[in-house]
C-alpha cells in the first residue's frame, strides 16, 4: 500500500528503456490513462482513480525523474525522452481502446503518442496544455534564460522553486494549496538530485520547440476522436487563448471551462469527474 494520504494504491513498477517507473493501476473495463506534467505526480490523479476505477481500468504513471520513479542522473528528461518512455510502457502493459488523459507537460508528452499510434486511442481528454512551438514566445525566452542561470539552477535544486511557489501561485484559490498538500509534492524531491527532472522538463519548454510544432502539424491524425477540453479559466501558464487555438483543430470537440486555476485536479475535482463521466459515457 501507498504511505500517502488519500492514496491508497498499490504501488507498481515497470522497467522502461533502463529505468524503473512507478505506476497506479486500479479497476477494470475501458482504460483511462493518466498522464501528469510538472511539478507533480500519478498522487494528483488520486481522486480520479478513486472515483473512477468502480467501472474502468485506471492507470496513472510516474515520469521518469517525478513521483516514485526511479530519478537517474543520466536521462535527457525532455518531453522527447518522456514520450518514448510512455511508448514503451503502452507497449509493455498492451494497452489498447485508450482513454488518454492529459494536462500541462503531459499534454506533449501523450498526444505525441497518440499521433504516432492512433489506432490505440479512443477518446482524448485534455486539461490545460498546449502543442506548439515555443520559441517565439517572450515569456518561454524570459523563462529559458532564467533556467540556465546559476541563480534559476538554485531556485530549482536546492529551493525546489516549482513546488514551493509556482504551483501555488497556479491555483486561482491560494487556500486550497494546504499545507499537507505541499508536504506530498514537496516528498518525492527530497534534495538537488532528485530535482534534476524538474529542471531537466523546464529546460525543455524551449529546446524542444521543433518537436511540439512538428506535433502539432500532424494533430490531423488525431483530431477526429472524441475529445473534450477540461479548462481552468484561471490558470497564469495556459490562458484561454491557448483553449481557442485547440478549438481550431478540434471543432467538434467538447469544451468544459471550469472556474480553477493549472490544477483543476486540486480545485475541482468533484466537477472534473463528473464531466469526464459523462463524457466517457456518451
Amino acid at each position: 500500500m501507498n504511505q500517502y494520504e488519500e492514496f491508497p494504491f498499490n504501488a507498481q513498477f515497470i522497467e522502461v528503456n533502463g529505468h524503473r517507473m512507478h505506476y497506479v493501476d486500479e479497476g477494470v473495463g475501458q482504460t483511462l490513462l493518466f498522464v501528469h506534467g510538472t511539478p507533480v505526480w500519478s498522487y494528483l490523479w488520486r481522486k480520479f482513480i478513486s472515483g473512477l476505477s468502480k467501472d474502468y481500468r485506471c492507470i496513472a504513471i510516474d515520469h521518469i525523474g517525478f513521483g516514485k520513479s526511479e530519478k537517474p542522473d543520466n536521462f535527457a528528461g525532455d518531453a522527447q525522452a518522456h514520450s518514448h518512455n510512455l511508448e514503451a510502457f503502452i507497449q509493455k502493459m498492451n494497452l489498447t481502446d485508450i482513454i488518454l488523459v492529459v494536462h500541462d507537460f503531459g499534454g506533449p508528452i501523450g498526444l505525441s503518442n497518440a499521433i504516432k499510434n492512433p489506432s490505440l486511442f479512443s477518446k482524448l481528454i485534455i486539461f490545460n496544455t498546449w502543442l506548439w512551438e515555443t520559441q517565439s514566445l517572450k515569456s518561454v525566452e524570459r523563462i529559458n534564460n532564467f533556467l540556465n542561470s546559476g541563480i534559476g539552477r538554485m531556485a530549482y535544486l536546492r529551493f525546489n522553486l516549482p513546488v514551493n511557489v509556482l504551483m501555488k501561485g497556479s491555483f486561482k484559490d491560494k487556500s486550497l494549496f494546504k499545507k499537507n498538500l505541499k508536504k506530498v509534492y514537496k516528498g518525492v524531491f527530497q534534495n538537488a538530485k532528485e530535482r534534476v527532472g524538474l529542471l531537466n522538463i523546464g529546460k525543455s519548454l524551449w529546446t524542444s520547440s521543433s518537436w511540439y510544432q512538428e506535433q502539432w502539424e500532424n494533430i490531423e491524425k488525431i483530431s477526429n476522436l472524441e475529445t473534450m477540453f477540461l479548462w481552468g479559466d484561471a490558470d497564469p501558464f495556459f490562458s484561454m487563448e491557448y483553449l481557442e487555438k485547440w478549438k481550431t483543430k478540434f471543432p467538434n470537440a467538447k469544451s468544459q471551462v471550469v472556474s480553477a486555476g493549472h490544477f483543476l485536479q486540486e480545485e475541482k475535482p468533484d466537477e472534473c469527474i463528473d464531466l469526464i463521466v459523462q463524457f466517457v459515457r456518451q
